[in-house]
């Protein structure tokens, strides 16, 4: 009971904090997102290599996260992107005067974290700003939101049904509780969620808040099973304990980094 109510409080925390951000205006939502990218990075590399150059990456990583919001709301020049290539480049340059006993993993694990983490959560710029003319505009917000809904939906309706009746496992070499009742359940439970959106937002069609919760939750999945082989290659329960209750910062951002690309692809391909 006690544990319940600790991750139940650190969970309406974190929905708070996270749609506070989104909806209060392009900076907070550039705040926001700038300190997740550094925390799950900083994280990432404390968990996976003790000997890559941790506030080097983590600054590389959200350098290119506040480069891309200043592209798509500022309208700056892509050659902000310039000491980004730079930071690349340094990756391999640092290395030949380190000294470290494997320069190769060090190489793959600092490139891994860019694109594993800061890539996709710098992607959510291009889904959040909208040109209007001559104009660029914070009026995807509601889709980001969407995003979440749609992740935490799938969570509780894969925990209750996969709890209630699961017998198939989804993927037990990987993750041997999750099975593909829960995963149907998860799913039934965002496409719930995307028709009772529709009522807020009835410009965009049932079917295409429907697509969209079909797809965050299949790449959502993936995003959790990634990170599940992560810690079990890691031989770690959790990615940190900096969320009572739930674990580090990756545990509750995995499924989103993998779900932010079905959200870009669907806000270029259908909605734009």
């Amino acid at each position: 009971m006690k544990n319940f109510l600790i991750r139940t409080t650190t969970g309406v925390i974190y929905a708070a904090i996270l749609l506070a951000g989104i909806f209060g205006g392009p900076y907070t939502f550039a705040g926001l997102f700038a300190i997740i990218t550094a925390l799950c990075l900083w994280e990432f590399y404390g968990l996976v290599n003790k000997d890559v150059p941790r506030i080097f990456n983590v600054c590389g990583g959200m350098y290119l996260f506040v480069a891309t919001f200043l592209i798509t709301y500022k309208g700056f020049d892509f050659s902000i992107y310039l000491p980004y290539f730079g930071f690349l480049l340094l990756i391999f340059v640092l290395e030949l005067y380190r000294r470290k006993e494997n320069p190769l993993l060090n190489y793959a694990h600092s490139f891994l974290g860019q694109i594993y983490i800061a890539l996709p959560i710098s992607l959510l710029n291009r889904v959040a700003f909208l040109p209007s003319g001559q104009e660029i505009i914070y009026n995807y917000h509601f889709i980001l939101m969407a995003l979440f809904v749609f992740i935490w939906a799938n969570d509780t309706g894969a925990y209750l049904v996969g709890m209630a009746i699961g017998k198939r496992r989804l993927f037990e070499r990987v993750s041997p509780k999750k099975s593909w009742e829960g995963f149907f359940g998860g799913m039934a439970f965002a496409i719930i969620a995307a028709l009772a959106i529709v009522y807020f937002r009835p410009e965009i069609k049932h079917i295409q808040w429907v697509g969209l919760a079909i797809l965050v939750v299949l790449f959502a999945t993936f995003g959790d099973l990634t990170e599940s082989l992560m810690k079990r290659t890691l031989n770690i329960k959790d990615s940190g304990k900096a969320l009572p209750g739930h674990g580090g910062f990756l545990d509750r951002f995995d499924s989103m980094l993998f779900a932010i690309y079905a959200l870009f692809f669907y806000t270029e391909v259908v909605l734009r």
